[in-house]
């Protein structure tokens, strides 16, 4: 596991545009933000993203970047401590365009979208000219498990009409977001994970609406996640990414990536919030000594360093995996990153809010928003639970192909069985 010479230059550069750019303007972003209000575009970001792009930072965690696209491609394991530099600060990675959801998205697009969606939608993201929005999770079905999604994409003659309802859509309240990918179901009858189809839908096309636009833990995060009404969206035949019936494969294909990302941004909080913890223990005393003289607080402050070290070496060894043998291959790893690394920066902010007090439960400190975002990652991107569940299936069945798995409603035993997904999913033989 090496990283290369383009990669390690990139890196030193992304730390250089963050002590530079990033790290002065945070206080003029939120100023800007308070302003324009949370569906509001800062101005700021303009100048940040064209800072970014004359260094040539640009559409960095794009590991199969076409050679006409903008950017520089560099893989996975280059890519992950570069993202950890950038999860330093809520919003640096949408100054170098590698900011989700449109990460994922243009990655859809790029590998499922035909010619004409690719020129319409993707090289606009690309460019950072626009945003986009990911519709999948549902107010009325547990989205966790991806079949149970219930919005209608139903073909009629040269066009598909959509029904149904989704929420935490985020970013697509922002004003320039101009796009969504919608998932939904194409046949009903179909095997159950070949029912799924995805789909582009402009914003602005008739039938799309808005309801109800949920907070995180208070939080009106800039874009919102909300609910988005599809009423008789009409939209061309020729905007379905893929095939009807690979809308669950394409799902978790999109989401491999998306999790890595997570995880690394994550450990960037995370060193932050230690830097943060430190520098309060330095600053205040308590019973006539330094809090960083306290031995819990110490103790607080090395399991930290101790954890977060750990947890980069799981994701640049699952990012590692990724760029050698494929995500299929890197599938356990990969959700294991995502239940690890977000319970362990939790751990680490939680502490840092302690160790501030008062201070770090408001708005004059990162902290508290920092643990909202990390703590709604254990929901995001697949809920712990359904990881730890998939985890342990591959296990088992290494061990026994035949188990029965709990709940399964059949006495058949389920077998693992390869997608074209990049991950394992179960179903009857």
């Amino acid at each position: 596991m090496q990283f290369t010479e383009q990669g390690q230059a990139a890196l030193a550069e992304v730390r250089r545009f963050m002590a530079d750019h990033v790290y002065p303007n945070e206080r003029e972003y939120h100023e800007q933000l308070e302003h324009v209000g949370p569906a509001g575009y800062p101005p700021i970001m303009d100048k940040l993203k064209a800072a970014a792009r004359e260094r040539g930072l640009w559409n960095l965690f794009l590991p199969h970047l076409e050679p006409d696209h903008p950017g520089t491609k560099l893989s996975n394991l280059d890519y992950a401590p570069i993202s950890e530099e950038l999860g330093k600060v809520g919003f640096a990675s949408e100054a170098l365009n590698c900011n989700a959801p449109d990460t994922g998205n243009m990655e859809v697009l790029n590998l499922y979208g035909s010619e004409e969606v690719k020129q319409r939608w993707l090289l606009p993201l690309l460019e950072g000219e626009i945003r986009s929005a990911f519709c999948m999770t549902e107010p009325d079905s547990a989205s966790s498990d991806a079949t149970n999604i219930s919005l209608r994409i139903e073909r009629d003659g040269d066009e598909y009409v959509l029904n149904g309802r989704k929420w935490f859509s985020s970013g697509a309240l922002g004003e320039r977001c101009r796009v969504f990918i919608v998932m939904g179901k194409t046949d009903p009858q179909a095997p159950r994970h070949t029912q799924q189809s995805m789909i582009v839908v402009p914003k602005d096309t008739p039938g799309v609406s808005f309801g109800r636009s949920p907070t995180v833990f208070g939080y009106a995060d800039r874009g919102g996640h909300p609910e988005v009404v599809f009423e008789d969206v009409r939209v061309p035949a020729g905007n379905l990414l893929g095939q009807e019936g690979s809308g669950f494969a394409i799902s978790q294909a999109r989401l491999g990536p998306g999790r890595i990302h997570h995880c690394m941004r994550s450990l960037g909080a995370a060193e932050r919030a230690l830097d943060l913890m430190v520098e309060r223990a330095l600053q205040r005393e308590t019973f006539g000594t330094l809090v960083a003289q306290k031995g819990v607080v110490q103790d607080w402050i090395a399991e930290s360093r101790i954890e977060i070290d750990m947890a980069r070496r799981y994701v640049l060894h699952t990012a590692h995996l990724m760029d050698t043998v494929g995500n299929k291959a890197a599938a356990t790893e990969i959700s294991g990153i995502k239940v690890a690394v977000p319970n362990i920066v939790l751990k680490v902010i939680d502490r840092a809010i302690q160790v501030h007090g008062a201070a770090g439960v408001t708005q004059f400190t990162p902290l508290a928003e920092m643990y909202a975002h990390q703590r709604t990652l254990r929901i995001a991107d697949g809920p712990d639970e359904v990881h730890k569940m998939t985890i342990a299936r591959r296990e088992i069945l290494k061990h026994d192909p035949a188990f029965r798995m709990s709940g399964s409603g059949s006495s058949k035993p389920w077998t693992a069985t390869d997608q074209k997904d990049d991950v394992q999913v179960f179903s009857r033989p």
